[in-house]
C-alpha cells in the first residue's frame, strides 16, 4: 500500500510501516504541498495541525483510507469524506490519558503560582510567605466537554475530592469512564461556569462551539477562579480572554494548549502575561501515548490492507465524532 504521512507519529511505527509499503511523507505540509505529495497514495495518516481539505483528498483518486492518529476532526473535510465513502479511522483513546493529565498539570499549576515561584526562586529570592497558593482538593471543578477526555478529567478530579459539575452533547458518543465510577451533576454551560472554581474545556469544534466562551460568559465565572482549555483555539475568544485577566476581577490565571493561531512564529495575544501558561498544542505527546497510538495504526493498516475492513476497533462515524 502507497502511505502518505502528513504529520510525524512515532519514529518505531514508521519503521515497521515502511518495512511492508510504500511510505512518503509531507509532514505539516501547506495545502500546495500536500496536494503534490498525495496523489497515487491509497491512505494518508494525519494528527492535528495539517488541513486535509477537499482538493487535498481528490487529488488522489487512489485514497481509500483516512487515519486519524487521534481524535478531533475540525482539520479535516467530511463531507468529501462521506460523498465519496472513504474509510475514517480515528484513535481516540491513548490521549485522553496524557490530555487529562496535562489539565491537572495546568490546574495545579496555576493554583499553586509555580510559574511565579520558580521564577523568583531562581532569581535568588526566597517567596515562600509571598506565595498563595490554592487547594484543588474541596473546590468545583467544571468541565465543558463530559466525552472521552473530560470523563477522565471528572474521573480524577473526583479522586482529588472536587465536585464535578459537567456538560455535554448527546450528539457525541457518550464518555469512555462511565459515569456511575465517580460524582458528577450535569448542567448547562451558565451554571457551570457560575459555579466552578476550575473550568475544564474539552468540546469539540464545531458551528456550535466556536467562540462559546466570549465576554459573556467569562463574566459569569467566580472570582478567583481558573480556566484550562484542552479543547480548540477557537471554542475561546482570546482577545475576551485576555481584557478579563488583564481586569483580574474574576479569573485569576489560564492555560491554553490550543490556539486561534499555531504554528512556528505565531505569537499569542495572551503570551504578554504572567498569570498564563502557553504550550504548543502538545496535550497528547507523551511517549507512551505515541507508541501506543502508533501501535493501533499498523493494526488499522494491516486490517485494512488484508481486506478486513468490517470492525475497526477506534472507527468513528465523520458525523458523529468528539475533539479530544
Amino acid at each position: 500500500m502507497r502511505i502518505l504521512l502528513a504529520s510525524k507519529i512515532d519514529p518505531t511505527t514508521i519503521d515497521e510501516l515502511s518495512k511492508q509499503h510504500e511510505v512518503s511523507t509531507c509532514f505539516d505540509g501547506t495545502q500546495e504541498e500536500l496536494i503534490a505529495a498525495i496523489p497515487g497514495n491509497e491512505a494518508i495518516i494525519f494528527r492535528s495541525g495539517v488541513q486535509i481539505s477537499r482538493p487535498v483528498m481528490s487529488a488522489s483518486p487512489e485514497l481509500r483510507l483516512l487515519i486519524r492518529a487521534g481524535s478531533g476532526m475540525d482539520n479535516i473535510d467530511l463531507d468529501y469524506v462521506n460523498e465519496k465513502g472513504l474509510t475514517l479511522e480515528r484513535i481516540p483513546q491513548p490521549g485522553a490519558k496524557a490530555v487529562s493529565e496535562l489539565s491537572f498539570a495546568f490546574m495545579l499549576s496555576l493554583a499553586r503560582e509555580l510559574l511565579k515561584t520558580d521564577r523568583l526562586t531562581r532569581e535568588g529570592a526566597w517567596p515562600k510567605h509571598q506565595v498563595k497558593g490554592r487547594l484543588l482538593t474541596g473546590k468545583t471543578l467544571g468541565i465543558v466537554g463530559y466525552g472521552n477526555i473530560g470523563s477522565r478529567v471528572g474521573w480524577m478530579g473526583a479522586a482529588w475530592g472536587m465536585k464535578v459539575l459537567g456538560v455535554r452533547n448527546d450528539a457525541y458518543p457518550f464518555p469512555e469512564i462511565d459515569v456511575s465510577d465517580h460524582d458528577v451533576e450535569f448542567t448547562d454551560l451558565d451554571d457551570l461556569l457560575s459555579r466552578s472554581d476550575f473550568v475544564s474545556i474539552h468540546c469539540p469544534l464545531d458551528d456550535t462551539t466556536r467562540g462559546m466562551i466570549g465576554a459573556r460568559e467569562l463574566s459569569l465565572m467566580k472570582p478567583g477562579s481558573i480556566l484550562v482549555n484542552l479543547a480548540r483555539g477557537g471554542v475561546v475568544d482570546e482577545e475576551a480572554l485576555l481584557k478579563e485577566l488583564k481586569d483580574g476581577s474574576r479569573l485569576i490565571g489560564a492555560a491554553t494548549d490550543v490556539h486561534a493561531a499555531e504554528g512556528p512564529g505565531e505569537i499569542s495575544p495572551l503570551a504578554e502575561l504572567d498569570n498564563v501558561i502557553l504550550t504548543p498544542h502538545m496535550g497528547a505527546m507523551a511517549l507512551e501515548v505515541q507508541s501506543e497510538i502508533g501501535g493501533r495504526i499498523l493494526a488499522l493498516v494491516d486490517q485494512y490492507d488484508s481486506g478486513d475492513r468490517s470492525n475497526g476497533a477506534e472507527t468513528t462515524e465523520p458525523s458523529n465524532v468528539e475533539n479530544n
